[in-house]
């Protein structure tokens, strides 16, 4: 199967487009292709990323709220910042990136996603086995890690009627269920997204490649012998170690390979 011939358009300039021809080709031909996911895949969808100039809630940076330290200090504080989030990301809707996304990984079984958003759109568009770095802002654990209760489970209330929550179980603070600044990972998913690597094709996409681990599996995806493309539009701390750069949202991009991979598909039906 060969991807189809690139057309350059209004959003695709044309050394874009013979980028996005070698990467669709380099997927047709591939049996594992694993795609590693950050904020830009969730910002066609106006889920807010919280850098920059503008990433600020009430004044706070979120390096400021979204710790443990934070939570312990003052845990109705970070509970409304988290409920603000949560009632936004529950207006947002998926983009092309997550659809696409979830159909490569119904129809090419040897399709993983690994992502580091929190918001749960991959889950919305569909997709079942994502590998979640950082947790998700839909699930809920009890602070206390009291017995009784789950480890996490979900809780798709918005707005949430008492900051802070109580634990159903014993009466403690819940706690949202996401990694903070100063956790570790979770192990299983650090052991998933590595086992992932191992792949034909590794795609980085709306990430800066720059918080660790997750920025590491580029490297271990390399050395393991993948093809390595990066999809974002502006250059980011992965970008001298990849072997193509698409300079693109992801969405378009995204929304663009799958275009050009039936193309190619139909193009060897008919051919």
């Amino acid at each position: 199967m060969s991807a189809g011939e690139p057309t350059p358009t209004a959003r695709v300039p044309g050394g874009q487009a013979a980028i996005l021809a070698t990467v669709a080709a380099r997927l047709a031909a591939a049996r594992r292709v694993t795609v590693l996911t950050g904020a830009g895949v969730s910002a066609a969808s106006g889920v807010p990323t919280f850098r920059g100039p503008g990433g600020l809630w009430r004044h706070h940076r979120p390096e400021s709220l979204a710790t443990p330290e934070a939570f312990a200090r003052d845990p109705r504080l970070v509970w409304e910042w988290y409920d603000w989030r949560r009632q936004v990301i529950a207006a947002c809707r998926p983009n092309r990136a997550h659809d696409v996304l979830a159909a490569w990984s119904r129809e090419r079984p040897g399709v993983t996603v690994i992502t580091q958003n929190v918001d749960g759109l991959h889950e919305h568009a569909g997709l079942e086995a994502v590998i979640r770095l950082h947790g998700s802002i839909w699930e809920v654990g009890c602070a206390r890690r009291c017995h009784a209760a789950p480890r996490r489970w979900r809780d798709d209330t918005v707005p949430l009627p008492v900051l802070p929550p109580a634990c159903p179980h014993c009466g403690g603070l819940l706690r949202p269920g996401v990694v903070w600044f100063g956790e570790e990972l979770p192990a299983e998913a650090i052991s998933a997204a590595v086992a992932a690597t191992a792949c034909d094709v590794f795609i980085t996409a709306g990430t800066s490649a720059v918080v660790y681990p997750a920025a590491g599996l580029v490297e271990e995806a390399r050395e393991r012998g993948a093809w390595i493309a990066e999809v974002d539009p502006n250059e980011t701390a992965a970008s001298s170690r990849v072997d193509a750069a698409l300079r693109l949202p992801a969405d378009v991009a995204f929304d663009e390979l799958a275009a050009l991979l039936v193309t190619g598909l139909s193009a060897c039906t008919n051919g």
